[in-house]
């Protein structure tokens, strides 16, 4: 199974000029051969513009997660975003995955909100997500998520072995994306997909350098600081020695 990851620049609010780059990204995935891609956090309808979650933020069946399975089915090419979902009063931040054929594999909502902004424009969430995808338990975190070992532990005992992560991590935090994710990655033997943005939106500069890191911490594709769309073959992960896979699922003593 080949999996991408797109990074680019936010397109705030500029919803018909962000379909089209997700029509464009899906094609060049779909072209490489990848079942999925994943895009960044709240691409629809940007990060760094809280007063657009509220006001453009839409119902689950809406006219975003229609469109975006329409997407989906017309490449032949699965589909995981972020974006803001509206349930009666609430705003979430929330990240869906879609099958090559438009389905809804999965939905989840960010438990770990980050900073003043996003807790004053959403929600936390208050479950996991999982799902197959290509043979392989797979689940969704949203960015801050995948910095708490616990959660990423959690999903690992239940049997998770790929997460993927649409991100906007800004500039400044190169931790993450060096050490946290391969790290959360190798500790527990997952594949990590993460997706970020690059550039600058509304004042805040983000970091780039999403990468995929395989289950021995390596990035099996990165990225740098600009636009890029990255394919990763998980084959490869079929050649990995068993026994340089972390047991620590199975070998962690509580005291």
């Amino acid at each position: 199974m080949k999996l991408a990851l797109y990074q680019g620049p936010a397109i705030s609010g500029a919803t018909e000029e962000a379909f089209a780059c997700i029509r464009t990204q899906l094609n060049g995935a779909a072209a490489a051969g990848a079942g999925m891609l994943v895009m960044p956090e709240l691409f629809l309808p940007g990060y760094n513009q809280p007063e657009m979650h509220g006001s453009l933020s839409q119902p689950r069946g809406g006219a975003w997660e229609t469109r975006l399975a329409a997407l989906a089915r017309e490449t032949g090419c699965g589909l995981t975003i972020g974006w803001a979902e509206r349930e009666g009063d609430r705003v979430y931040n929330a990240a869906t995955a879609f099958g090559p054929d438009g389905a809804v594999l999965g939905h989840y909502r960010k438990i770990q909100l980050f900073g003043p902004m996003e807790a004053a424009s959403f929600a936390p969430g208050e479950a996991y997500c999982t799902f197959d995808l290509g043979g392989m338990k797979t689940a969704l975190l949203i960015c801050y998520d995948v910095e708490f070992a616990p959660h990423v532990r959690a999903l690992a005992g239940q049997g998770v072995s790929l997460v993927l992560v649409p991100t906007a991590n800004p500039a400044g935090f190169d931790h993450v994306q060096n050490y946290t994710v391969p790290g959360r990655a190798a500790e527990l033997g997952l594949t990590i997909v993460y997706a970020n943005y690059c550039g600058t939106e509304a004042g805040l500069p983000f970091g780039g350098r999403s990468l995929i890191a395989g289950p021995l911490g390596d990035a099996l594709v990165s990225a740098g600081r600009g636009e890029a769309l990255l394919v990763a073959d998980l084959g490869v992960l079929g050649d990995l020695p068993k026994a340089a896979l972390s047991t620590q699922l199975t070998d962690y003593r509580e005291l």
